[in-house]
């Protein structure tokens, strides 16, 4: 299962109760964060969650409101005692600007290793995770994130006895390690049935609609998506400034067949955005306004 929380909601400046741009989830003792604007540390408190155990920064671009906390956090981080390495991921010139910030954290007591994103889609295999990173349309270099969280076949006993192979193995095959025992090499797919159905979390912000997002968010499970404006009459702006509207991302969500629609980064002058959830349900149903903390656990398919 992948637990997720959407820290931060707030585009351009934070306001109170409503802090900017952030998500955070967890997976089998692993923590990733994706963006990091003011006071993802304190929502990440308040939360109940701790920065301790954050092993993955992605970042979508390097404008302040999604990058502003990033100095603090590793403070935090590194005030709790962290050693090991954090991976950071994000477009080309990340180190630079990471390097840039530290002017104010220089000493942490863990190594940060950075992957620096070039092309217009990457997949990167990290802790568990599978992050496949999408280019979007901002007006500076932007990535979506899809998060999938892979599932192995069902382990068939009756298929490890017909293949032959010592039960002591079997442990080790059902997690997918080949191994090669009494010159012998015996692969997953000896004891185990087709893959299945995973979890799949894709999030993207600062961008207007374009295709690459409908085809990295298919049937995802949960799809984050910016709503700058939930007003139509915004929507000039909304392509002046490469922003979306609450009806882009709605449509967005549809054409992609997504389990369930959250949004996310709003105008500071969207200050109910839940008032005009209700003019895009026509559009797809199952929507969500995000705020500050809202979380969910993602499970697998209990049918697969």
């Amino acid at each position: 299962m992948l637990d997720v929380c959407l820290l931060g909601t707030s585009g351009m400046m934070p306001l109170p109760n409503r802090w900017l741009t952030a998500l955070m989830t967890r997976y089998n003792g692993s923590n990733l964060l994706i963006d990091c604007g003011e006071g993802t540390q304190i929502t990440i408190k308040e939360k109940g969650w701790s920065f301790h155990s954050i092993d993955i920064i992605c970042f979508t671009h390097y404008h302040g409101d999604h990058i502003s906390g990033l100095p603090g956090l590793l403070l935090s981080m590194g005030n709790a005692d962290r050693t090991e390495p954090v991976t950071m991921i994000g477009p080309k010139g990340l180190e630079r600007v990471v390097n840039s910030l530290r002017v104010i954290a220089p000493e942490l007591p863990f190594d940060i290793r950075f992957i620096e994103l070039s092309g217009p889609m990457e997949e990167i295999r990290i802790n568990g995770y599978v992050i496949q990173a999408f280019r979007v349309n901002h007006n500076v270099v932007c990535y979506g994130y899809s998060i999938i969280i892979e599932r192995t076949g069902r382990f068939f006993p009756e298929k490890a006895q017909e293949n032959n192979i010592p039960q002591n193995l079997w442990n080790q095959l059902q997690k997918g390690t080949t191994i090669e025992a009494d010159g012998q090499i015996y692969t997953p797919d000896m004891v185990l049935g087709p893959k299945r159905k995973g979890i799949k979390l894709t999030y993207c912000t600062d961008t207007r609609p374009v295709s690459s997002i409908v085809e990295n968010a298919k049937n995802a499970d949960l799809f984050i998506c910016e709503g700058m404006y939930g007003e139509k009459d915004k929507e000039d702006k909304a392509r002046e400034h490469k922003h979306m509207t609450f009806h882009e991302a709605a449509q967005l969500a549809k054409e992609a067949e997504v389990q369930e629609l959250w949004l996310t980064h709003y105008s500071p002058s969207l200050i109910r955005p839940e008032e005009f959830i209700k003019d895009i349900k026509d559009i797809f149903p199952n929507v969500k306004a995000g705020k500050d903390r809202k979380s969910i656990t993602l499970q697998f398919d209990p049918n697969e």
